[in-house]
């Protein structure tokens, strides 16, 4: 028996294309877009996004919920369906390859659940029933509306829902004794052993048994390492970031922190100029893995061509001082997937002129 062809609906595209918010990560708008409400069936529906057309909702929020879950599950079970029966026996994937492999559909997974969109006005309010009051979180997460009819996937608001609870209760900090507050497109210090690290590992050898008197914290994130070199002891701590969202982020934790004084936030591609004399300790938690990242979140965990490790590495002979020492706090985690060994990475540090000191470890 042949399935139902999908309904003809009512074209979106244009305005999907005027709502649409110009990303990094999504440069562009789907090329088309048909207006969907409650009677359009999950079937039909993840027909419509496997084929590349996006739903611009028209029904109940709540169900529009339930739909994205439906279009998950269906998306999912396409990929039992392509394994081999049960019974033949097939080699099973190994690293790397297995890794690029789930990547892959993982990418692949997000990009037709993001198809389905929800239009707002200009205050980020949505009149669909049953919809919650978004304004507060839309507005943390982006600022002023970027047009009069912003669009915005129902996938990323649900991110975006999240992140705001986590950025108004935060995310205590142990080594702290308080919290820091994560914004939206900011890894947050859910995990904390290479916080630990930091908050324990042993000072360099300086003149007069003092701390450190100036540390670099390269691409601080949340500001959560420069915190804590800051309670450590450190009398300046400058932090750099790139990320807009991150830079605001750090900021926000700093004074929260009350290490507005000892803590500069400063916006630079990892270092800022070097001081005469250069900097006692520099830190770098880079991302762990070298790939392509998918989403806002994930440039904390990808690191394409290792381009922010490698970078990091090869300026630091010219921002220490002759005693300093710099912290490379970064899992092994890519070593185990097959995506780097640990000879590229002592190759690399000594191209760079640099001798490891010593090696703290935590698991």
């Amino acid at each position: 028996m042949k399935p139902t062809p999908p309904p003809t609906l009512p074209d979106a595209s244009a305005a999907v294309l005027a709502g649409w918010r110009i990303d990094v990560l999504a440069p562009s708008a789907p090329k088309r877009a048909v207006y969907a409400d409650d009677t359009l069936s999950a079937d039909h529906a993840y027909r419509f996004v496997c084929a590349g057309t996006a739903l611009l909702w028209r029904g109940d929020f709540q169900n529009a919920r339930q739909l994205l879950q439906a279009l998950g599950r269906r998306f999912d079970q396409s990929d039992v369906r392509r394994a081999a029966p049960l019974g033949t026996a097939v080699a099973a994937p190994i690293f790397p390859t297995a890794f690029h492999l789930r990547r892959m559909r993982e990418a692949q997974r997000a990009r037709l659940l993001g198809l389905l969109l929800i239009q707002f006005d200009a205050q980020f309010h949505c009149t669909l029933r049953r919809t919650p009051d978004v304004r507060e979180a839309c507005g943390a997460a982006f600022g002023n509306p970027w047009c009069a009819t912003p669009i915005i996937s129902l996938r990323e608001l649900q991110g975006v829902i999240g992140a705001y609870e986590w950025r108004k209760k935060g995310v205590p900090v142990a080594a702290l004794g308080a919290s820091v507050h994560p914004h939206y497109g900011v890894f947050a210090p859910i995990r904390q052993e290479y916080v630990t690290l930091v908050a324990q590992a042993a000072f360099p050898t300086l003149p007069f048994a003092a701390p450190p008197h100036h540390a670099l914290d390269i691409g601080t994130g949340t500001g959560v390492l420069a915190a804590v070199l800051a309670q450590r002891g450190i009398g300046r701590v400058t932090a750099t970031e790139l990320d807009p969202r991150a830079l605001a982020c750090a900021q926000d934790n700093v004074v929260r922190l009350g290490l507005a004084t000892q803590v500069e936030v400063v916006a630079c591609d990892l270092f800022p100029p070097p001081v005469r004399g250069g900097v006692d300790l520099i830190v770098c938690n880079p991302p762990w893995l070298p790939g392509k990242p998918s989403s806002a979140l994930e440039h904390a965990i990808y690191d394409p061509d290792s381009r922010m490790l490698r970078g990091f590495l090869n300026g630091l002979a010219g921002q220490l001082a002759p005693q300093g020492q710099a912290w490379l706090i970064l899992s092994d985690f890519a070593e185990h997937l097959g995506l780097r060994t640990r000879a590229e990475l002592t190759g690399w540090i000594a191209d760079a002129g640099l001798v490891v000191a010593g090696r703290e470890q935590i698991r």
